[in-house]
Order: C-alpha cells, then sequence, then structure tokens
C-alpha cells in the first residue's frame, strides 16, 4: 500500500509515525511540571496578558509567544501534550523542507537530517510542555523556517524571501538566548552551499549572511544593554569574567563528546542499569522494532546515493562548529551541559550541528545498505530514548498526583499566609517554587490578585537566602512571584514530612518530632519547631487537586486522616480510620507512622489494639522506638495509663 503513495506523502506519514512513537505513546499520562505551572497559573488567574510585566525580567520577547499560546490552548496538561506533538510534527517536516532548500541536489540527505533532528535524543525536556515549547521549540521552528528562506532567496533571487527569512530570525533570535551562537552555523551553511576558490567561496556567503549579521549584532546590542543597564534578573554572564583557557577547552570537548557521540547511546546504559525494569525491557523492544521498520523502509524507498567524501566532510566541519556555537550561550551564563537532567535544555541549540555531525559522519561510508543500517538505529535509539524519557515524566505525573491528594487528605484547607516548609520533596522535576502555584490553584481557587495566600519553600534551598534569611519565629517571608508578592512571617509555617518512603506527614513540635526526625537535616529540626498544625481548617468543601482524578484509598490516605482527626481530638472518627486500614491490610513503610494508630486507639479508649500495634512497632529502627516512646509518654499527659500500659511505656525505651 505505501508503494502506491507518492514519495512526498510516504515521507511525510514517517515522520508523523516517528512522533507518534517518540513522544505520543505515553503522552495521556503526562502532565504539567517545573515552570509549567507557574506559567499555567498565571494564565488562569492574572490571564495571558500577565506574561508582558512577568517576562520583563527575563526575556520580554517571549512575552508574546506565551500571551497567543495560553490563549489559544485551553489551560490543561493534556491539551499542551498534544499541542506538544504537533510542534514536534512541524519541527520535522520543517527540518526537511529547510534542509532541502540547504542541499538541494541532496534531498534524500535533507530528508535524514530531518529525521534525526525529530528524534534527537539528547534534548529529554519535551514533557514540560508549557515551558519548552514555548520558550525554545517555538523559536527553534522560527529559526529553521529562516534558514530555509535564506537558501530558498538564493534559487528564486526574490527580496521577499530574504526578507521573509530575516523577519523569522528576529522571532528565532530574540525571544530566548538560547539561539545566540547558532547564526554561526548559517555562514558555514552558505560557505559550503558555494562553489569555487576559498576566497571567493567566503565573499559570496558573507555578502548573503551581511544582512543577518546585521540583526545578530543589533541582537547583541540589546543583550548587552538588558543585561548591563535593563531589567535583567536572572542569570549572570559569568564565564566571561574569569577567562581560564583549559576551562573553555574542557567544555568544548564536553559538549563534542556528548552532543556529538554520547547522546546517540546513552539509553544503553541507562536501560542496561536495570535491564529487568518493565521500562527498560519496553525501551529496547521499541528500539528494536522501530529499527526492523525503518530499515526496511529505507532500504525499500530510499534512493541508491554515492558516498561523498569531501561533502562528509564539509558536513562534519558545520557540524563541530555547530555544536560549539550552540553551547555559548549556556557557557557565558556557566550553566553545566548535564544529559537526562533540566540542563539539557541547551541541546536545543547544539541540535543542528550535532545532527550535521551525525550525518557527515555516516557519509564517509562507502556502502549504502551499511549506511542507511546505521542510520536507522540511530534513529531508533533516538525515538527509543524519548519514550524512555516520556516514561521518566509519567511517573512523576503520578507522584506529584500522590503528593498533591495527600496534602490536601491531610491539610483540607489552610489559612491565608501559610509558609509551608519541609527540607526537600522526594520528586525530580518540581521545585519548591514550583510547588507553590498549584498549592495556590488548590486552596485559592477563586484567587483575584492580591498577595498571594500561600509559599511553599525548602530549607535545603532557601535558607540564609533573601526568601528565608533564618528559622526564627519573626523571620519575614517576602517573594515576588513573577508579578504577585508573598509576604508573611514564620509565626505562620506549617512544616511538612515526605520521603520516597513514608507518607506526608504535617510536623507536630508537641509531638516531639524535632527529635524524631533530627536526621532529615541540621536544620530541620528548628523548621520543625515552628509548625503550627492549627494553620489546617475544617471545611465543608475540602481542597482537591486540579487535574488529577483521586487515586485508590491505600495506607497513606488512611495514614492522612488518622492524622488529621488526632490534631482534632475527633479520636472515635480517628480510631474508625485506623480499624479500616488494617481491615484491608494496609502497611507503613516508614514504620514511624504506627504512632498514630497508637495515639488514635490509646485515647479512644482502645488500650489492647494500642498496645497491640506498639508491638508491631517495638521492633522496628532506633527512631521508630524513640517515636513510640514520645507517643506513649503524651497519651500519658492526656489520662492516667493502665498498668499494662505503664509497664510497656516503662520498657519501651533502650
Amino acid at each position: 500500500m505505501l508503494s502506491r503513495l507518492s514519495p512526498t506523502t510516504r515521507q511525510t506519514l514517517l515522520i508523523a509515525a516517528l512522533t507518534l512513537v517518540a513522544y505520543g505513546l505515553l503522552l495521556p499520562f503526562t502532565g504539567f511540571y517545573w515552570d509549567d505551572w507557574p506559567f499555567a497559573w498565571i494564565a488562569r488567574f492574572l490571564g495571558p496578558a500577565e506574561f508582558v510585566p512577568a517576562f520583563m525580567p527575563f526575556r520580554p520577547f517571549l512575552a508574546p509567544i506565551f500571551y497567543f499560546t495560553t490563549s489559544l490552548v485551553p489551560l490543561h496538561p493534556l491539551a499542551w501534550q498534544i499541542f506538544a506533538l504537533v510542534v514536534r510534527f512541524l519541527i520535522g517536516v520543517v527540518a526537511w523542507q529547510a534542509f532541502a532548500q540547504i542541499f538541494p541536489q541532496r534531498k534524500t540527505l535533507a530528508y535524514f537530517a530531518a529525521l534525526l533532528m525529530l528524534v534527537f535524543p539528547g534534548y529529554s525536556q519535551h514533557w514540560v510542555a508549557l515551558t519548552h515549547i514555548n520558550q525554545e521549540l517555538i523559536p527553534f521552528l522560527f529559526y529553521l523556517l529562516s534558514f530555509g528562506f535564506t537558501f530558498k532567496a538564493l534559487r528564486t533571487k526574490k527580496t521577499a524571501h530574504t526578507i521573509i527569512a530575516l523577519l523569522l530570525q528576529l522571532c528565532g533570535v530574540f525571544p530566548t538566548e538560547y539561539f545566540f551562537g547558532v547564526e554561526g552555523i548559517r555562514f558555514l551553511l552558505l560557505f559550503i552551499f558555494f562553489q569555487g576558490a576559498f576566497f571567493e567561496r567566503f565573499c559570496k556567503a558573507f555578502k548573503v549572511w551581511l544582512p543577518y549579521l546585521l540583526v545578530w549584532v543589533f541582537n547583541a546590542a540589546w543583550l548587552f544593554y538588558y543585561y548591563k543597564f535593563g531589567a535583567y534578573n536572572s542569570y549572570e554572564v559569568a564565564a566571561t569574567q574569569t577567562p581560564n583557557l583549559p576551562f573553555f577547552l574542557i567544555q568544548a570537548l564536553d559538549a563534542l563528546w556528548k552532543a556529538g557521540l554520547y547522546v546517540w547511546i546513552q539509553i544503553f546504559p541507562l536501560t542496561f542499569s536495570a535491564l529487568r525494569a518493565p521500562a527498560s525491557l519496553l525501551t529496547l523492544a521499541l528500539i528494536l522494532l522501530s529499527f526492523i521498520f525503518l530499515a526496511r523502509f529505507l532500504f525499500r524507498f530510499a534512493p541508491a546515493q554515492n558516498a561523498d567524501k569531501s561533502f562528509a566532510v564539509s558536513l562534519i566541519f558545520v557540524g563541530v562548529f555547530g555544536i560549539l556555537l550552540g553551547r555559548l550561550p549556556s557557557l557565558a551564563a556557566n550553566l553545566p551541559l548535564t544529559l537526562q537532567s533540566s540542563y539539557d535544555r541547551f541541546m536545543i541549540s547544539m541540535m543542528i550541528g550535532a545532527v550535521l555531525f551525525a550525518l557527515g559522519v555516516l557519509e564517509l561510508i562507502p556502502n549504502q545498505r551499511l549506511r542507511l543500517l546505521i542510520l536507522s538505529a540511530l534513529i531508533a535509539v533516538g525515538a527509543g530514548q524519548q519514550f524512555f524519557n516520556a516514561n521518566i515524566f509519567r511517573r512523576d505525573w503520578q507522584k506529584q498526583a500522590d503528593i498533591y491528594w495527600q496534602m490536601t487528605w491531610r491539610m483540607p484547607a489552610l489559612k491565608p499566609d501559610t509558609v509551608l516548609l519541609t527540607h526537600e520533596m522526594p520528586i525530580d522535576y518540581e521545585t519548591d517554587l514550583s510547588f507553590t502555584a498549584p498549592i495556590n490553584w488548590i486552596y485559592a481557587p477563586n484567587y483575584e490578585r492580591s498577595n498571594l495566600p500561600y509559599i511553599f519553600l525548602y530549607t535545603e534551598k532557601r535558607l540564609g537566602g533573601p526568601t528565608l534569611p533564618s528559622l526564627e519565629e519573626s523571620a519575614n517571608v517576602f517573594y515576588p512571584y513573577r508579578t504577585v508578592n508573598f509576604e508573611s512571617d514564620l509565626s505562620n509555617a506549617l512544616t511538612i514530612y515526605m520521603s520516597r518512603n513514608s507518607c506526608l506527614r504535617v510536623m507536630n513540635p508537641a509531638r516531639g518530632d524535632a527529635d524524631v526526625y533530627d536526621n532529615v537535616s541540621a536544620d530541620f529540626a528548628s523548621a520543625v519547631a515552628l509548625s503550627r498544625p492549627s494553620r489546617i481548617l475544617p471545611t465543608d468543601e475540602p481542597a482537591a487537586p486540579i487535574f488529577f482524578p483521586e487515586p485508590k484509598k491505600a495506607w497513606c490516605y488512611y495514614f492522612a486522616k488518622i492524622e488529621l482527626y488526632n490534631q482534632w481530638d475527633e479520636y472515635a472518627t480517628s480510631a474508625r480510620y485506623a480499624d479500616e486500614a488494617l481491615a484491608a491490610d494496609f502497611r507503613p513503610q516508614d514504620q514511624r507512622e504506627w504512632t498514630a494508630l497508637v495515639e488514635a486507639y490509646a485515647l479512644n479508649d482502645e488500650t489492647d489494639k494500642a498496645l497491640s500495634i506498639s508491638n508491631i512497632a517495638l521492633g522496628a529502627d532506633a527512631k521508630t522506638l524513640k517515636a513510640l516512646c514520645k507517643t506513649w509518654a503524651q497519651i500519658k499527659a492526656r489520662r492516667p495509663l493502665s498498668g499494662a500500659e505503664e509497664t510497656f511505656l516503662f520498657n519501651c525505651s533502650p
């Protein structure tokens, strides 16, 4: 059936299929991450026009992009993941057409470049869709279009095409400094486009490139002014302040190694380190199936083409310098190039160079069949890497659901001006300030412009800084959350704790939690001492997480309810929840959580159950023993103990 379709239709369908395989298989199970939440909160509660003042201290020319897309795309995670998929498909198609203009005699190679760019495995941030589609991929789309129109203008001799290319360049380079170095690639491509002696080619390329160079200089002047004298308030240009040739050489080699070579094989150490895990097996199976399909497709439909070593060397040359030019902006800010982290977003500016380098190396292989096999493998690896990344974000979204539901079960309503404190949360793609947006969305669903009602801060990250100068009760907490401020003090603090093996727990200094959790960090005990559980309010309309359906009830649900009703001295209710948890055979991973049941049963006059649970917990670690003894001491302060209880309290301490 494929053979009946036109070559263009077949190639377009393959781009669409690769987009779905790489980015679409887990799409319904992914959501918002990192800065997605603050941006979504701004659009929902302050309106898309708020992005104009919100981006003034950072990247003011991004504001129109965010304004347009948030006005167009519904503020739902699924809608943004679908939009990201569409943008990815467009990048594949646009890259294909752009390279077809750049290499008009090598249409097949242009298509291969598009396929590699579509699944480029060095960039893992696709699923942080609201942030990175707007911040990087849409400007990148403009830049690819600009490249294509530059070379189209050379063929058509139409000034209009040059004007379009310049306008697209403006749309690509001004919104973000990510592509500041990419402009040099245009000159290098022009240089290899023209024929003749070196100086003749250089002059022809420079003449065509001159208007683009002027735009680039204008952008450089703008950035210099904005960084030095304007409203800019973000990363500093640190690398140029203390020039260090060995440092720059190491960084250059690091960029070439990672972008040019390692990204194409990194999936294997990632999967082989946990080979029996379902995600690893599925990823490797997807790579194998994709490789078989791609090899069959390319063997069948790719026209015969001889290798050209001189052209291959030119591609490698452009690729090497393209990678280095793409690294310049992040290197100027002294930011690391770390794969499989939020820092690999800098790979977006190295993508063109990396793809051209890979194609140049392939062009050195004289046997076309071997070239197609290796190309098929690279594309399959890229698709598998992106599926692997999608599964990481799927798990993160699932963990977010767990965290937000536990918050609302345990804290159904909060007093405004609450400062939520913790050491850090057991999750990878959200920071404390990322959490701040959904927490405000959940607990203040009718918010109208005013001071922000809630803020969430990591003591590990913020303590000693301007936002959290100390852990004194009188310490002021002030933070400008883009265009609205949070302002309160630590007399309004509420401290929580959650590890990868525990439920979310509200810290209570009266319960002795400062001693029980003193192993979290040196400062966490001070944060626990500030915690005021009284900031949790009863309500007829408890908060509920947005976008997340309520999960099945398990141990953490019952634990949250037991703790909540213990806090309100409604021990009959908390004991009932304890009965339900035990009847369902739910058990904690963090053995310190047994103490909530001990308190519920003991203060509901169910002594036998309290002692039974205590004996279960007694054999755990020293921290559990300390928590258990403190719980019984607090019970004794509330009511007289029976003989058996007194004996247990006497014997529980080592």
